[in-house]
């Protein structure tokens, strides 16, 4: 079992994001999950990211504010406590339109292992 503080979280960019600050809760340390990993990101007002897509799905959950999302001509918001998967390949934008902070926690699986020979 490892137990993490918020304290000991760490920052990371994410690509393609703007107007975030990103702390990643648990992974990529010794002890940690081996399948996934978590971050818990904070949207200011007009902050997003996007349009792109990732060759493996994700989850967000929102913990306060809420995000809009659009997809495929679609488009939705999401609030408090709400989520979503969003699968492989798919391409979406997602910006806080509120005033509000938006907090998320995004869970993302691991970048594939390379293929030994």
């Amino acid at each position: 079992m490892l137990i993490k503080r918020f304290q000991e979280a760490r920052p990371y960019e994410a690509p393609n994001h703007w107007g975030v600050s990103g702390l990643r809760l648990q992974g990529f340390e010794e002890g940690g999950p081996t399948n996934q990993w978590i971050g818990y990101s904070q949207f200011l007002p007009g902050g997003g990211a996007g349009p792109d897509s990732t060759p493996f799905e994700k989850v967000y959950v929102v913990l306060a504010g809420e995000m809009t999302l659009e997809w495929d001509g679609n488009t939705a918001v999401l609030g408090l406590l709400d989520s979503c998967t969003i699968p492989p390949g798919q391409v979406r934008r997602i910006e806080n339109r509120s005033n509000h902070v938006c907090k998320m926690l995004v869970v993302i699986p691991y970048p594939p292992k390379p293929k030994s020979e």
